[in-house]
């Protein structure tokens, strides 16, 4: 019984114990975006660029955009390359879903078409880049995907604050895209912590 107890002991420091040496490995990063010259600072989208041959699998479980109140919401979603999306209608009228380009590459336009209340129409992005979503049935309508490499990205809040988690240790490229104003990047050293970071972005 002695010998079975010692095993099982081991064998729990074993799993348990490496997995928290890995877990001790990724950190986080917290950021300040602020702003010159747009109006807001917030759904800003901030990704820790591609890390070199390494390829990152979509996840299992769809993102959702809703179509609300003649709104995209979220206004702002960002995914990794090969993530589907499910847009959904939950308004009374009838809504349709187009963008014209990815990241003004016109080749990679795509209407979804037109769809009732209750109804949802799926698409995987597999290009890199940002999406601007269209409603060809009301003008007013707006919103974006923004598809990345890795799955290490967030997006602003109102006040310009985000938060990076589950960052493994190691260097990375921050890099910004918002509606409004120019790409910024920024040098990045992760570690099992927190890093803390300021941007600026500007029209």
């Amino acid at each position: 019984m002695e010998y079975f107890g010692t095993r099982a002991i081991l064998l729990f420091f074993i799993l348990f114990g490496g997995l928290s040496t890995r877990l001790s490995w990724a950190g986080e990063i917290k950021g300040k975006v602020t702003v010159q010259g747009i109006r807001s600072a917030g759904n800003i989208a901030v990704d820790a660029e591609a890390i070199p041959g390494k390829n990152f699998d979509p996840p299992a479980q769809h993102a959702v955009i809703d179509q609300k109140k003649m709104t995209f919401i979220p206004h702002v979603m960002i995914v990794v390359k090969g993530t589907t999306v499910d847009f959904l209608n939950s308004d009374r009228v009838g809504h349709n879903v187009y963008w014209p380009s990815v990241s003004g590459n016109k080749k990679l336009a795509h209407n979804l078409g037109t769809w009732p209340q209750g109804v949802k129409k799926s698409f995987q992005f597999n290009d890199l880049g940002a999406a601007s979503l269209l409603c060809n049935v009301h003008l007013e309508m707006s919103g974006y995907v923004v598809v990345v490499s890795t799955p290490y990205f967030a997006v602003t809040d109102k006040e310009g604050t985000f938060e990076i988690e589950n960052v493994p240790s190691g260097h990375y490229t921050l890099k910004t895209w918002s509606e409004e104003g120019k790409p910024v990047t920024l040098a990045v050293d992760a570690s099992s912590g927190t890093v803390n970071v300021e941007l600026t972005v500007k029209k």
